[in-house]
């Protein structure tokens, strides 16, 4: 097998394509859609965001210090691409693209109602790095949509049909390959995950069961 030598540049894909909504202090609400996402720590719960000091968006966030990222359903596919190509310096996107805004109790800021997933975001600090800044936010908070809750009082993610982002090009994700862990599984010995489940699994039939039986009384 032969390798190719090119010259530094950002290769690290797929990665999420998220619309971040973001409000100044005029309270006008807008979208931008950033590839430049991720977790930068677990405990406490923090991400980041990487924008252009040029990008509307940027001044938003400088004055507000908070952020929603929205995750986003292959059904917003089609307004993800439109929030990252227009600008809320003319438009309202929210408007635009028929989207509601969410207000939670969380922030002022609105979250994208038709996200399955958002995650509220304080602006703790900001690293200046060259073509971008990025916005590092503590998370204080998250909301999802209930359609996609089961019986047992599971969240079911992979049912949401989120979208990634590759090189220029939109994907949906693939199949399932396995769970955390499954590759040093033995045989009949279930994994963390497994456990984590089926604990969430007992909680919920128990307070099923207690609400039942105050029903029956």
């Amino acid at each position: 097998m032969s390798k190719l030598s090119w010259r530094a540049g950002n290769m690290l894909y797929p990665v999420p394509s998220v619309m971040v909504s973001c409000m100044g202090e005029d309270k006008k609400a807008n979208i931008i859609t950033i590839a430049w996402a991720g977790t930068v720590c677990s405990d406490p719960a923090m991400v980041s965001i990487s924008v252009r000091k040029s990008r509307y968006s940027h001044k938003l966030i400088s004055e507000s210090k908070e952020f929603v990222i929205n995750l986003v359903s292959k059904k917003l596919a089609r307004a993800c691409d439109y929030c990252g190509v227009k600008s809320g310096r003319d438009i309202d996107k929210f408007n635009e693209m028929k989207l509601n805004q969410y207000v939670s109790e969380y922030m002022d800021t609105p979250a994208i109602e038709e996200s399955p997933v958002n995650i509220y975001c304080k602006v703790i600090k900001v690293l200046e790095l060259g073509s971008h800044d990025m916005f590092i936010g503590e998370v204080i908070g998250v909301t999802v949509d209930d359609k996609y809750m089961d019986d047992n009082n599971k969240f079911n993610l992979d049912k949401t049909n989120l979208i990634t982002y590759s090189h220029g090009e939109y994907f949906t994700l693939g199949e399932k390959l396995g769970t955390f862990g499954y590759s040093v599984k033995k045989k009949g010995k279930k994994t963390r995950q497994d456990k984590i489940l089926k604990k969430k699994s007992s909680i919920k039939k128990s307070s099923d069961n207690k609400k039942l039986k105050n029903k029956n009384k």
